[in-house]
Protein backbone atom coordinates (compact mmCIF):
# COMPACT_ATOMS: atom_id res chain seq x y z
CA UNK A 1 0.00 0.00 0.00
CA UNK A 2 1.12 3.66 -0.64
CA UNK A 3 0.49 6.63 0.59
CA UNK A 4 1.84 9.92 -0.12
CA UNK A 5 2.92 11.81 2.77
CA UNK A 6 -0.05 14.69 1.90
CA UNK A 7 -2.68 11.76 2.05
CA UNK A 8 -1.67 10.52 5.14
CA UNK A 9 -1.88 14.45 6.84
CA UNK A 10 -5.25 14.54 5.54
CA UNK A 11 -6.62 10.79 6.81
CA UNK A 12 -5.13 11.91 10.28
CA UNK A 13 -6.94 15.19 10.60
CA UNK A 14 -9.55 13.84 9.07
CA UNK A 15 -9.93 11.06 11.76
CA UNK A 16 -8.95 13.60 14.44
CA UNK A 17 -12.04 16.08 13.16
CA UNK A 18 -14.69 12.83 13.18
CA UNK A 19 -14.02 11.99 17.02
CA UNK A 20 -14.16 15.55 18.05
CA UNK A 21 -10.46 15.73 19.08
CA UNK A 22 -8.82 18.41 16.87
CA UNK A 23 -8.11 21.39 18.82
CA UNK A 24 -9.07 25.11 17.01
CA UNK A 25 -5.50 26.20 18.18
CA UNK A 26 -2.35 24.57 18.98
CA UNK A 27 -2.60 22.29 21.74
CA UNK A 28 -1.49 18.80 22.68
CA UNK A 29 -3.61 16.03 20.84
CA UNK A 30 -5.22 13.81 23.47
CA UNK A 31 -4.21 10.33 21.98
CA UNK A 32 -5.18 7.99 24.38
CA UNK A 33 -8.31 9.17 24.09
CA UNK A 34 -8.55 9.38 20.22
CA UNK A 35 -7.71 5.41 20.66
CA UNK A 36 -10.54 4.80 22.73
CA UNK A 37 -12.77 6.78 20.66
CA UNK A 38 -11.52 6.28 16.70
CA UNK A 39 -10.69 2.33 17.60
CA UNK A 40 -13.50 1.27 20.60
CA UNK A 41 -10.71 0.14 23.08
CA UNK A 42 -8.67 1.12 25.70
CA UNK A 43 -4.88 0.57 25.19
CA UNK A 44 -3.16 -1.83 27.21
CA UNK A 45 0.22 -2.17 29.07
CA UNK A 46 1.62 -5.41 29.15
CA UNK A 47 4.72 -7.18 29.60
CA UNK A 48 6.26 -7.57 26.23
CA UNK A 49 9.59 -9.28 24.66
CA UNK A 50 12.76 -7.09 24.84
CA UNK A 51 12.68 -4.39 22.49
CA UNK A 52 9.31 -4.20 21.67
CA UNK A 53 7.47 -1.10 22.25
CA UNK A 54 4.05 -2.14 21.67
CA UNK A 55 1.71 -4.02 19.16
CA UNK A 56 -1.75 -3.70 17.14
CA UNK A 57 -3.43 -6.81 17.06
CA UNK A 58 -6.22 -6.70 13.54
CA UNK A 59 -9.16 -8.87 13.21
CA UNK A 60 -11.57 -8.65 10.19
CA UNK A 61 -13.58 -5.51 12.07
CA UNK A 62 -10.42 -3.88 12.29
CA UNK A 63 -8.40 -3.10 15.69
CA UNK A 64 -9.10 -5.03 18.07
CA UNK A 65 -6.29 -4.08 20.85
CA UNK A 66 -3.52 -1.77 21.30
CA UNK A 67 -1.14 -2.45 23.47
CA UNK A 68 2.13 -0.84 25.22
CA UNK A 69 4.51 -2.37 26.81
CA UNK A 70 4.20 -2.06 30.67
CA UNK A 71 8.34 -1.15 30.94
CA UNK A 72 7.92 2.03 28.42
CA UNK A 73 4.75 3.01 30.94
CA UNK A 74 6.36 2.40 34.21
CA UNK A 75 9.53 4.43 33.41
CA UNK A 76 9.49 8.31 34.94
CA UNK A 77 9.75 11.76 34.23
CA UNK A 78 7.92 13.72 30.60
CA UNK A 79 10.66 12.01 28.14
CA UNK A 80 8.74 8.68 29.05
CA UNK A 81 5.44 10.38 29.23
CA UNK A 82 6.05 11.41 25.78
CA UNK A 83 7.29 8.22 24.95
CA UNK A 84 4.05 6.96 25.99
CA UNK A 85 1.94 9.07 23.59
CA UNK A 86 4.43 8.77 20.44
CA UNK A 87 4.04 4.88 20.73
CA UNK A 88 0.19 5.22 21.01
CA UNK A 89 -0.17 7.58 18.15
CA UNK A 90 2.09 5.06 16.12
CA UNK A 91 -0.37 2.26 16.69
CA UNK A 92 -3.33 4.58 16.05
CA UNK A 93 -1.15 4.75 12.83
CA UNK A 94 -1.23 1.13 12.19
CA UNK A 95 -4.82 0.99 12.78
CA UNK A 96 -5.78 4.17 10.23
CA UNK A 97 -3.37 2.99 7.63
CA UNK A 98 -3.13 -1.18 7.63
CA UNK A 99 -6.68 -2.16 9.37
CA UNK A 100 -7.61 -3.10 6.10
CA UNK A 101 -4.92 -5.44 5.34
CA UNK A 102 -6.01 -7.89 7.68
CA UNK A 103 -9.75 -7.85 7.18
CA UNK A 104 -9.17 -9.45 3.26
CA UNK A 105 -10.17 -12.95 3.60
CA UNK A 106 -6.14 -13.87 3.35
CA UNK A 107 -3.84 -12.90 5.65
CA UNK A 108 -1.35 -10.11 4.44
CA UNK A 109 1.43 -11.64 6.35
CA UNK A 110 3.72 -11.75 3.12
CA UNK A 111 3.70 -8.25 3.19
CA UNK A 112 5.41 -8.33 6.67
CA UNK A 113 9.00 -9.86 7.58
CA UNK A 114 9.13 -12.84 10.05
CA UNK A 115 9.99 -10.83 13.34
CA UNK A 116 7.49 -7.95 12.70
CA UNK A 117 3.89 -9.89 13.24
CA UNK A 118 2.25 -13.04 14.93
CA UNK A 119 -0.96 -13.82 15.32
CA UNK A 120 -2.69 -11.00 12.94
CA UNK A 121 -0.21 -8.65 15.10
CA UNK A 122 1.96 -5.94 13.85
CA UNK A 123 4.98 -5.99 16.24
CA UNK A 124 7.03 -2.20 16.40
CA UNK A 125 10.08 -2.89 17.76
CA UNK A 126 12.89 -0.32 19.32
CA UNK A 127 15.90 0.68 17.13
CA UNK A 128 19.17 0.29 19.20
CA UNK A 129 22.53 1.75 18.74
CA UNK A 130 23.23 4.85 17.45
CA UNK A 131 20.25 5.29 15.08
CA UNK A 132 17.84 5.48 18.06
CA UNK A 133 19.09 9.28 17.94
CA UNK A 134 17.01 10.60 15.10
CA UNK A 135 14.30 7.41 14.76
CA UNK A 136 12.40 5.33 17.23
CA UNK A 137 11.33 2.56 14.56
CA UNK A 138 13.20 0.50 11.86
CA UNK A 139 12.53 2.23 8.59
CA UNK A 140 10.42 -1.21 7.11
CA UNK A 141 7.67 0.26 5.02
CA UNK A 142 4.76 -0.15 7.63
CA UNK A 143 7.08 1.32 10.02
CA UNK A 144 7.66 4.33 8.08
CA UNK A 145 4.18 5.10 7.53
CA UNK A 146 2.77 4.55 10.90
CA UNK A 147 5.60 6.79 12.03
CA UNK A 148 4.28 9.33 9.39
CA UNK A 149 0.88 9.12 10.70
CA UNK A 150 2.33 9.83 14.08
CA UNK A 151 3.37 13.16 13.40
CA UNK A 152 0.44 13.91 11.47
CA UNK A 153 -1.55 12.70 15.13
CA UNK A 154 0.27 14.30 17.24
CA UNK A 155 1.66 17.69 15.30
CA UNK A 156 -1.39 18.22 12.74
CA UNK A 157 -0.21 20.05 9.79
CA UNK A 158 -2.29 22.94 10.00
CA UNK A 159 -2.02 23.26 13.69
CA UNK A 160 1.84 22.96 13.13
CA UNK A 161 1.73 26.14 10.61
CA UNK A 162 0.13 28.34 12.81
CA UNK A 163 2.11 27.53 15.78
CA UNK A 164 5.38 28.25 13.68
CA UNK A 165 4.30 31.73 12.90
CA UNK A 166 6.66 33.29 14.73
CA UNK A 167 9.20 31.81 12.93
CA UNK A 168 8.49 32.11 9.84
CA UNK A 169 10.21 35.28 7.49
CA UNK A 170 9.56 37.29 4.84
CA UNK A 171 11.20 35.84 1.50
CA UNK A 172 11.51 37.05 -2.17
CA UNK A 173 9.15 39.87 -3.42
CA UNK A 174 5.90 37.75 -4.28
CA UNK A 175 4.70 37.49 -0.37
CA UNK A 176 6.33 33.89 0.36
CA UNK A 177 7.34 33.00 3.58
CA UNK A 178 9.83 30.60 4.87
CA UNK A 179 11.12 28.95 8.43
CA UNK A 180 14.11 31.63 9.66
CA UNK A 181 17.15 28.83 9.53
CA UNK A 182 18.59 30.74 12.42
CA UNK A 183 15.53 29.83 14.90
CA UNK A 184 14.87 26.65 13.60
CA UNK A 185 16.00 24.96 16.83
CA UNK A 186 13.88 27.45 18.56
CA UNK A 187 10.80 26.15 16.84
CA UNK A 188 11.39 22.71 17.82
CA UNK A 189 11.53 23.28 21.61
CA UNK A 190 8.33 25.65 20.92
CA UNK A 191 6.41 22.75 18.95
CA UNK A 192 7.77 20.10 21.75
CA UNK A 193 6.42 22.28 24.40
CA UNK A 194 3.07 23.16 22.50
CA UNK A 195 2.39 19.43 21.39
CA UNK A 196 3.41 17.72 24.23
CA UNK A 197 6.12 15.63 22.47
CA UNK A 198 9.69 15.04 22.70
CA UNK A 199 12.68 17.67 20.65
CA UNK A 200 13.00 14.93 18.24
CA UNK A 201 9.69 14.19 17.45
CA UNK A 202 9.39 18.28 17.02
CA UNK A 203 12.20 17.93 14.73
CA UNK A 204 11.37 15.49 12.68
CA UNK A 205 7.76 16.93 12.11
CA UNK A 206 9.92 20.60 10.83
CA UNK A 207 11.72 19.09 8.84
CA UNK A 208 8.97 17.23 7.03
CA UNK A 209 7.16 20.31 6.76
CA UNK A 210 9.77 22.88 6.34
CA UNK A 211 12.71 20.87 4.67
CA UNK A 212 16.09 22.31 5.45
CA UNK A 213 17.64 22.81 2.35
CA UNK A 214 14.40 25.28 1.43
CA UNK A 215 12.56 26.45 4.64
CA UNK A 216 9.40 26.49 2.78
CA UNK A 217 6.42 24.75 3.67
CA UNK A 218 5.84 21.38 1.36
CA UNK A 219 3.22 20.83 -0.30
Amino acid sequence: PHFEPSEIDRICDDELRKVGLYPSLPEAIRIDRFVEKRFGVVPLYEDLPEGVLGFTKFGKRGVEAIVISAALDAEKGKVAERRVRTTLAHEAGHGLLHAYLFALDEKPLHLFDADSHADQKILCRDVQGEERKSRAYDGRWWEFQANRAMGGLLCPRTLVQEALKPFLVPSGSLGAVILDEKRREGAVRTLADIFDVNPIVAKIRINELYPAETGQLRL
